[in-house]
């Protein structure tokens, strides 16, 4: 279902969160992080993007042209692939700085594919016990 629209994610406990209860996908040129909102939280169409380079990866210079390229390649497949109600979070990694940006493209595409299935990353409940 294509998105109405995009909000792009400005606060930091909206990482954090994201970070902390959601579930993440890790591929060579970046990780994504999916958090369901709540209910409560739920806006109609609406899915919540953000991008962040740590320093590990370089400079200033170098973070921001990785969250441009992040940033690039989100607003061309987030719309087709991502869901309304999650909020979705772009950590670059070496490749997305140095690779080819098709393989950004198609790492992206992956990990929102796999990232749209609500049960993806969830703990299997675990067998009854049957020791007696």
């Amino acid at each position: 279902m294509p998105l109405s629209d995009i909000v792009v994610l400005a606060r930091r406990p909206d990482f954090l969160a994201a970070a902390a209860s959601g579930s993440k996908f890790v591929k060579d040129s970046l990780i994504v992080q999916r958090r369901i909102r709540t209910q409560g939280e739920r806006l109609p169409g609406v899915a919540r993007i953000g991008f962040t380079a740590t320093k590990k990866l370089g400079n200033a210079v170098v973070r921001n042209r990785v969250k441009r390229r992040l940033r690039a390649a989100a607003y061309a497949l987030v719309p087709e692939l991502g869901v309304a109600g999650y909020d979705y979070v772009f950590i670059g990694r070496t490749r997305a700085h140095k690779g080819v940006f098709a393989d950004l493209i198609r790492d992206m595409k992956h990990a929102l594919k796999r990232l749209a299935d609500p049960s993806f990353g969830a703990v299997p409940p675990k067998p009854p016990n049957t020791d007696s």
